[in-house]
Order: structure tokens, then sequence, then C-alpha cells
């Protein structure tokens, strides 16, 4: 792993967070982008303290913010010894080198806090490789901010020609070991492949959804086992498979990595074998945690990588609402006359709304506290077993005698 060439955070380390209001950009949307920033650097461990807006057209292409606001910034650094600053949006190497002369701390973006959570999060072989992908390809456009080091990690005569310069090296270095990763992970597609065929004609169901949105607690839920679960962004980076038996009808689940919004493109195609276990799945449980206040633009963003990442948008799909008991609402004042806002709207007309939507493919649950959960046990079910009869008309035929004896008896 090459975690030391990433700027790592430190457990407990003050960092200031930088974003930019443009004409893309609104002010009430980067402020949710930095909300989502600042949890990511309390994942990564760092304490944010403090965040400095600009409006601008545009980044400024030397420091991203204007003179004047690096200033302020720098100011506030030094009189509040600041550790690291970390910037909403993906820094060039010019940017990088600007800031750092200026700030004279450490310096990450949103993509490098991302890698620095993976690499720590990451567990089994695969992950580990997935992300030491990622950090290189990363790395490999910022080259003239790394150090002589990379060449003590290549030996052998003749490693480097004449006139070939330090930044020509670390290139064809850093160029090999991607190669070399590349066809590891070629590999790993191969055998995961295999494993996927070995395991029959059962029927798969995917979890998907944004990162922290509950995917983990429901796995351990449905197939009582002990996934890792934590209220932080990317708990779960490895992909993990458990069979699940309801009413004597067995079929797969799948936990996925969660999606996020500025989710970098190597990060995608480096976790392609765990996209995979979505591209090839029958169903989809799309998590939602209803209780988050952009929780529709977050379905989007779902929504958007399934189509364009995995080619799964079109797949049966059951909206599982979770944390329903976190939600709440403002009910407007009978004398107000504005719009009402998402925060004016009760649960129960979202669950009116999105079962319309859903054609009854919908659920409202809370993992916590185990609510409705049968409800949803019962749904996955019936859902499964479509799917499942159409593959195994005889065991339907089977099924349906089950249920009938049992209703017989009741």
């Amino acid at each position: 792993m090459i975690e030391d060439n990433i700027i790592s955070t430190e457990a407990n380390e003050k960092t200031v967070l930088v974003g930019l209001i443009t004409q893309r950009q609104s002010e009430q949307k980067t402020l949710e982008y930095l909300d989502e920033l600042a949890f990511l650097a309390e994942t990564a461990g760092a304490v944010p303290v403090k965040t400095f807006l600009q409006k601008l057209e545009y980044p400024n292409p030397r420091t991203y913010v204007g003179s004047g606001k690096l200033e302020e910034i720098r100011e506030y650094v030094e009189n509040e010894d600041i550790g690291m600053v970390i910037f909403d949006d993906d820094l060039s190497t010019k940017q990088v080198t600007n800031i750092e002369r200026e700030l004279k701390v450490k310096i990450l973006d949103r993509t490098s806090l991302i890698l620095d959570i993976f690499a720590r999060r990451a567990q089994t072989a695969t992950a580990r490789t997935q992300v030491e992908l990622a950090q290189y390809q990363y790395l490999l456009p910022r080259l003239t901010r790394m150090w002589t080091h990379l060449e003590r990690q290549r030996g052998g005569i003749g490693m480097r020609g004449p006139g070939e310069t330090q930044i020509e090296t670390d290139r064809r270095i850093i160029l090999d070991k991607i190669s070399r990763l590349k066809e590891e992970l070629r590999h790993i597609d191969r055998q995961k492949s295999i494993q996927r065929k070995n395991r029959g004609k059962l029927t798969r169901v995917a979890l998907v959804g944004y990162t922290n949105v509950g995917k983990s607690t429901i796995m351990n839920l449905l197939s009582k086992s002990d996934v890792f679960a934590e209220n932080k962004l990317f708990a779960t980076l490895d992909t993990t498979v458990r069979k699940v038996i309801i009413d004597n009808l067995p079929f797969l689940l799948t936990d996925t990595v969660g999606f996020i919004r500025k989710l970098p493109t190597h990060l995608v195609d480096s976790f392609k074998s765990t996209l995979d276990e979505v591209r090839e799945s029958d169903l989809l449980l799309h998590v939602v945690d209803v209780s988050h206040p952009q929780f529709e633009e977050q379905i989007e963003v779902v929504n958007r990588t399934l189509n364009e990442v995995c080619g799964a948008a079109e797949k049966p799909m059951i909206m599982v609402f979770n944390k329903i008991d976190a939600f709440s609402y403002t009910p407007k004042d009978d004398d107000d006359l504005t719009p009402r806002t998402r925060e004016n709207i009760p649960l129960e007309e979202f669950e009116k709304t999105w079962m319309a939507r859903t054609s009854g493919n919908a659920v409202f649950i809370s993992a916590r506290e185990r609510t409705n959960i049968d409800t949803l046990k019962q749904i996955l079910y019936e859902k499964a077993r479509e799917i499942h009869a159409q593959r195994f008309p005889y065991n339907d035929y089977l099924f349906q005698k089950y249920d009938d004896l049992e209703h017989a008896e009741s």
C-alpha cells in the first residue's frame, strides 16, 4: 500500500474546510457539500473547526480561492494552530503547491480525503488492491509533489537512461505499478466471476444506496450475520455475500460499497469487481436514509451511478426508506403562505408519495429499532419468489402448495 504517499489525516487534528459558490453551484448546494465534507473529515479522524466560503465565477487557477480569502485563511490557520486545510473540489498540482507555500500546512482535496478513508477501511486483499490502484491513478498527474523515494522502490541496472529526469523515472515507475495492479484486479475479477457461477441459480439480491444509510445494519438483520456497521461514511468497502432464507426460500444477499456525490472516477474504475455484484444481481434493495434533509438528491445520485456505472438502473428495485425513527418535520402555521419545503412534510405524506411513485415497491423501516422489518421480509420474499419461479417453475408449485397448507391450518 502507499498510504505514505497520500497526505493522511491524524487523529483529532484540527481542520479547516474551504468551498466555493460558483455559477454552477449555489450557496445552499455548497453548504450541503461542505456538511458532507465535514462528515468525511470526521470519519478520517480529523476535527473540522471552521468553514471558509467564497463566491467566484470559477476557481482561481493558481490558488482555488482569491488572494484575499487565502490570506484570511492563513491568518486563521496561524492563530488557531490548524494542522490541515481540506478543499471541497479536486486541486491541480499548481494549486496545491501555491496553497502549501502560503499556508504552510497539509493540504487535501475531496478525492485525497476519500482515498485516505478508503486506505484505512480496506480489510481484504481485494479492497487493498483496489484502493492502491486508485491512489496511484490519483498520484500520476501530481508527480511534481512527490519526492525521490519512489526511485528506491525499484532496483536494477539501467533503470534510468541518460538525461532522464526524476519525474520521468517516477512516472514510469507508477505506470508500471498501475499496470501490475490492473493485472492483479483482472485476476481477482476472473476468480470472483467463477465464484458467482459456482453459486448456482440462486436469486441474487444486492443492497445499494448512498453511504451511511444503514445497508450493513439491514444486512445483519436479514442474514443474522455480523457485518461491520458504523455511523461513519464508507464503513463498508468489501463486498459481503450471505445466504438468506425467508419462509424456506433461499437467496443470496450482497452488501456493497456506498455511493457519494463527487465520487472520484478512478475510485469507480478500481471498484469494478465490487460493482459487478450489482450488475449481475436480480433484484436491488435501494436503501435510503429518509431522515437526511437531502435524501431525495441522494436517491438521484445513486440512480445516476447505477445507470452510468453499473448499467443496473432498469433492474427490479425495492425502495427501503430507513431511519424513520430519526425522521422529523416542522408543521407550517396556518397563516404561513410561503411554499412548503422538505422540512414541512410529514412522514405519512412521503410514504403515500413514494408508494404511488414506486407502484407499492417501497417500505419504511427503522433497522436500528427493528420497525417494519417483517414487512420488508414479506416484500422481499414475494419479489425473490417471482424471480425464483421464472427459473424453477416446479419449485414455485411446491411453494404454492406449502402456502395453501399454511393458510388452511391458520
